[in-house]
């Protein structure tokens, strides 16, 4: 009996030099293969106003393919901008190669050498586009692995294309993502529509130019803008199609009942702004002057005068100008409506009789310029003539 112990004392060393070795075999590091990684600037390139993705393939320490990205200014004088791709060939530590503008057409040739500095990298060289030569000479570039830079790519243009209603985005406020290459006959086909077009969408950026695809920002009346998402949504090259942010705040907003400001399905829009401006009148102590809604993109524009204070002598008006949007308070058919108001804007004026005294509006003015005003509780006050209710942020719900 007292040999059994023994006996499995002598496995064990046995077996021991055999699982070590099997414990040796499975640490056999794998061969290391190419590793991407990424530079995405390049101090000082075209007066520093170039947008730069230098992609290299490693070996080791080794660059054995690298790409060079470049997105800048077409001209001076606007937001346009070109861009050129260009496969450099490495040699040593001299990456070279020539491409095409995509927009102008323009002959680019790139000629960098390449240094690693400790931690960072040193590129110094010459790009020439055209006719232009521009000298590289940037230090201390540090370099992102492919996840590190994926990470960065990733941009949000706040499209939703089926909200469950307008307490995220704004009920006027459109967004349509097009193909570069379908974008301008798209915007043709909006010619003559009752929409706006954001002016700063037209512009082409870089990471337009590199996704293939623009987001157009459009306003539109909301009770249109159904009616124009289906369009937009039905048209060449649109990828997607939905609301967005816009003028609408949610801590100027309240809901109602719909039932008493509608004729049909149609927005009694005289007696809501009668209304409206009504209560303004009592908060702001001022007489309504105007109201008018605009075509294009649904909004009413009030305007009330009171005299000025400001230098009684001179019978000069105040003037407070508000806007305000009204919708259903989500996408399609609805029983709520959703009345968002702006905080009123103030300037004075001479409406006198006769010969007038010109002002300008001085901002630096402490007591009366076009500024923005507090508007005496009239969020409360519209409240309480709808029988409406308020948003509570913190709780996302209508109170």
């Amino acid at each position: 009996m007292r040999a059994l112990p023994l006996l499995l004392l002598g496995l064990a060393v046995t077996s021991a030099p055999a699982l070590a070795q099997m414990k040796l075999q499975s640490k056999a590091a794998p061969a290391s293969g190419p590793e991407t990684r990424y530079f995405t600037s390049i101090d000082g390139l075209m007066d520093g106003n170039a947008d730069v993705v230098l992609k290299e393939t490693r070996q080791g320490k080794t660059v054995t393919a690298a790409v060079l990205d470049v997105c800048y200014p077409a001209d001076k004088s606007s937001d346009r901008k070109d861009r050129f791709v260009a496969n450099l060939t490495v040699s040593g530590q001299t990456l070279s190669g020539t491409a095409q503008s995509v927009a102008d057409k323009q002959p680019v040739t790139v000629k960098l050498n390449r240094k690693q500095t400790g931690d960072g990298f040193e590129f110094r060289g010459q790009i020439t586009i055209g006719q232009t030569v521009t000298e590289v000479a940037s230090t201390d570039n540090s370099d992102l692995s492919e996840k590190e830079f994926q990470d960065n790519q990733a941009t949000e243009d706040g499209i939703t294309p089926q909200p469950k209603d307008f307490t995220d985005v704004s009920p006027e406020s459109i967004g349509v993502r097009v193909k570069l290459d379908a974008a301008a006959d798209f915007l043709k086909s909006l010619k003559g529509e009752a929409v706006e077009v954001g002016t700063s969408s037209l512009a082409v950026t870089c990471d337009a130019m590199r996704s293939g695809e623009q987001t157009i920002n459009l306003t539109v009346d909301p009770e249109h803008a159904g009616a124009l998402l289906a369009k937009a949504k039905s048209a060449p090259g649109v990828t997607a199609a939905g609301w967005t942010s816009g003028v609408v705040e949610m801590d100027r907003t309240i809901r109602f009942a719909a039932a008493d400001w509608r004729d049909g399905d149609k927005l009694n829009r005289d007696k809501l702004a009668t209304a409206i401006a009504g209560v303004l009148a009592k908060t702001l102590a001022a007489k309504p002057a105007s109201a008018t809604w605009n075509a294009n993109t649904g909004k009413l524009k009030l305007v009330l005068k009171r005299p000025s204070t400001v230098y009684p002598a001179l019978g000069l008006t105040q003037n407070y100008e508000v806007t305000a949007l009204v919708s259903p308070d989500k996408p399609g058919s609805s029983d709520r409506l959703m009345l968002w108001v702006s905080s009123p804007t103030v300037s004075t004026s001479d409406d006198s009789a006769g010969p007038r005294l010109n002002l300008s509006d001085d901002s630096s003015s402490d007591e009366e310029g076009s500024e923005t005003r507090d508007d005496n509780g009239a969020i409360d006050a519209l409240i309480k003539e709808l029988k409406g209710q308020r948003w509570d942020a913190d709780k996302s719900v209508w109170r």
